[in-house]
């Protein structure tokens, strides 16, 4: 049967209900965060530290993770997630949607009232060539919508017809990269919605959506600058005149939180927040990166690493236990590829454990004596503040405890990320974040498929995973999902050359005076829930 969604009310304001609470503005000095009266009032400045990974402010453009919080502060999507909830798509700008039966039809009913900065209604025109831009453009976030046709169907309604059954779409369409766009002023300014498009320049100085927030200045370098929408059609309206998010290294940003220069520090390893004090506010969760090791599964890369005891005795020999030890406050254990906050997830009591004896028998099983591996990974690269070197440094150490001998081979991200793409890594140690909060997104891990290629699994190397893979990317409805994506990691875990590890803590800072914050592995933090 189909799937329908309609959110009660359909006049119910478009972002999630804030929590009430105090608001003060801590002391802001230095990076534009002074503030000056407006209208006999003192203006209201929220200072975010944040390491930049960000390269334009157009939507159509954007896949970083702070392009993707800016543009969750300035452009609106037809759907949304509550809070840091990402197993539940809720309407956005979109009042209701249903997904036919097949999984092949997504029909949209658009609210009636949501206006663009400048006054004017946001339409099914609007959408129309907002999605077809961000497809057809062929930039970074453009796969989110391939084999998706996007068309208006009246006035208040909009159909997304996909290739294939496409259950993951409505997981997909919160994205802040699908945010919809004033098409008549992004015309004006070049877009096309094609690789000739040249709005670029023109969206990173002015934002043509219908978010709380527009842009007052925006460098990808040093800091981006967000005033309140006077003109903001939702309920919630936004709560502070001037949003600054400025690039700074996490040593810096742990000292500008706890002087008072800044209201929120978003990339505080464990250890850093451990030392916390001063009345600050410390929000410790898992982030939706899994780090993973990988078992070449090709003989001609490495017999060891391809024969299945070798891959047993290395998932029980692991001390994961240690592994959280390392990583530090909020981190928690991966019980399977898929991250725990997204559906289909396992339960954590059925995430491995270490066997130390059941790793030596599975390792005599194997018929290989005293092997000897090379594990490589990115020496440079760390994952919510944590380096993957003491990681493989306590990876040899346990697995030494087995008698395999691991030679660790840490080499710069360009050189690793080569190997690692091309299949060529024995032993392989990185992590994997979605691309969209849909368990769809991890069928990459199966044989023949992205991540099953760079560890040399290659297509029919086990049939009845492939076939559960190609039921779960086709079933309907979150129970059936959830029944399908389980068992298809329980086996994942059985068979599969991965050993799941760790999920990295995300930890964020806060002045006492900031509420309203909810970690989100999509957007990090919606700018609009913050008071």
């Amino acid at each position: 049967m189909a799937i329908r969604y309609r959110r009660p009310g359909a006049k119910a304001a478009l972002l999630p209900v804030l929590l009430t609470g105090a608001l003060a503005l801590a002391a802001c000095s230095s990076g534009g965060s002074s503030t000056a009266p407006q209208s006999g009032t003192a203006a209201k400045t929220l200072v975010i530290d944040t390491s930049f990974d960000l390269k334009t402010a157009d939507p159509g453009r954007t896949y970083e993770p702070t392009g993707l919080l800016v543009g969750k502060a300035i452009y609106e999507t037809l759907l949304t997630f509550e809070g840091s909830d990402v197993t539940k798509p809720v309407p956005a700008l979109a009042e209701s949607y249903e997904l036919s039966a097949d999984g092949k039809v997504m029909t949209l009913k658009l609210r009636q009232g949501a206006t663009f900065a400048d006054g004017s209604p946001v339409t099914a025109d609007d959408v129309v060539f907002s999605l077809n831009r961000v497809r057809d453009m062929k930039g970074t976030p453009s796969f989110l919508l391939d084999g998706v046709e996007v068309a208006k169907t009246d006035e208040t309604t909009v159909t997304l017809t996909s290739e294939t059954s496409n259950p993951a779409l409505p997981y997909i369409l919160p994205n802040p990269a699908l945010g919809v766009l004033n098409s008549k002023v992004a015309k004006e300014h070049g877009a096309t919605a094609d690789t000739g498009d040249k709005a670029e320049q023109y969206l990173n100085s002015t934002s043509a959506g219908s978010g709380p927030y527009t842009i007052e200045s925006f460098n990808v370098s040093s800091q981006v600058v967000l005033k309140a929408n006077a003109e903001y059609w939702g309920a919630a309206k936004p709560v502070y005149d001037k949003v600054v998010i400025r690039n700074v290294e996490a040593a810096t940003q742990k000292l500008n939180i706890s002087r008072g220069d800044s209201q929120v520090a978003l990339n505080l390893s464990g250890d850093q927040v451990a030392g916390i004090a001063g009345g600050l506010q410390v929000k410790k969760t898992a982030s939706a990166n899994v780090i993973f090791l990988l078992n070449n599964q090709n003989p001609s890369v490495s017999k060891v690493t391809s024969n299945p005891k070798f891959v047993e005795a290395v998932r029980k020999g692991v001390d994961y236990q240690g592994l959280l030890e390392l990583a530090g406050e909020g981190s928690v254990q991966a019980p399977g590829v898929i991250p725990t906050m997204i559906l289909g997830a396992l339960p954590a009591d059925q995430a491995a454990q270490r066997d130390v004896e059941g790793a030596k028998a599975a390792l005599k099983e194997s018929g290989i004596s005293d092997p000897k591996v090379t594990l490589e990974y990115p020496s440079e690269l760390t994952v919510s503040g944590l380096s993957f070197q003491p990681l493989a440094e306590r990876i040899q150490a346990n697995l030494k405890e087995v008698g395999i001998t691991v030679d660790l081979a840490p080499a710069p991200v360009t050189t690793a990320l080569d190997n690692y793409r091309n299949g060529k890594e024995e032993m392989g140690l990185w992590y994997w974040g979605p691309d969209f909060p849909d368990p769809s997104s991890y069928l990459n891990f199966l044989p023949g498929k992205l991540v099953g290629l760079r560890s040399g699994w290659e297509a029919g190397s086990d049939k009845e995973l492939e076939a559960s893979g190609d039921k779960a990317a086709t079933a309907i409805g979150d129970d059936a999902r959830k029944e399908i994506y389980t068992s298809l990691q329980t086996r994942l875990n059985e068979v599969g050359p991965f050993v799941p590890l760790i999920q990295p803590g995300q930890n964020i800072v806060t002045a006492a005076s900031v509420t309203g914050l909810e970690f989100h592995p999509v957007w990090t933090v919606d700018v609009a829930d913050l008071k």
